[in-house]
């Protein structure tokens, strides 16, 4: 399957800044899936190098690039599951086994990994825009059709899973994109109301 994505401009390029209604009316509508949903298809191969070109176009003060991304799917991402099962029950802990679930069901997961870089950028800039991957791998899916979740659990602040997994010491996970398709609708919840949320500054 061939890329649905505009060619990648040239450094330099002037780009278009116009309105996108459809956009608007995405965000405006936009829901996560319940991991649980998730099922195959997965994005296709083609489709992920879409995703990760998408999620990699976030704001990022100093061009630093302060993350990556771990691909787990297939029977690497059962063992790796089967890895984080056996590490809970050595420890008997039948709460942290049930939460595997999420991890189990969808047939993609994409783990973000925040790798802050030392300088003059500030590190939580840096974290900022791991989060900001994140949300642009998730919208990407979401926009494509697919179900999508972004989770983090007690894997992602584990020391063992997270050595297991390959995430180095200084490194963080910013979250496990979880991808499939969605067998069922997601419904709607309850969203905050923003008036009490804001403020203006005045002189």
């Amino acid at each position: 399957m061939s890329s649905t994505l505009p060619p990648a401009p040239d450094f330099g390029a002037a780009l278009p800044v116009s309105p996108s209604v459809e956009t608007l009316r995405f965000l405006g509508l936009r829901r996560s899936a319940s991991a649980l949903t998730l099922e195959a298809p997965a994005p296709s191969p083609a489709e992920l190098d879409d995703l990760l070109r998408i999620a990699v176009r976030v704001p990022d003060h100093g061009k630093l690039a302060p993350w990556r991304f771990i691909i787990l799917d297939g029977t690497d991402k059962t063992a790796f599951a089967d890895h984080l099962e056996a590490l809970a029950r050595d420890r008997g802990d039948a709460s942290q086994v049930a939460k595997l679930a999420k991890l189990r069901t969808p047939p993609l997961a994409v783990v973000v990994v925040s790798h802050v870089k030392p300088g003059a950028i500030p590190e939580w800039e840096q974290v900022l825009s791991a989060g900001a991957v994140c949300a642009n791998l998730l919208y990407g899916a979401l926009a494509m059709g697919y179900g999508a979740n972004w989770i983090t659990d007690w894997y992602s602040y584990d020391a063992e899973s997270l050595a297991f997994l390959g995430v180095q010491p200084g490194e963080r996970v910013a979250g496990f994109l979880l991808i499939g398709s969605a067998k069922e609708p997601p419904l709607e919840r309850e969203r905050p109301d923003v008036a009490p949320l804001v403020s203006r500054w005045k002189a």
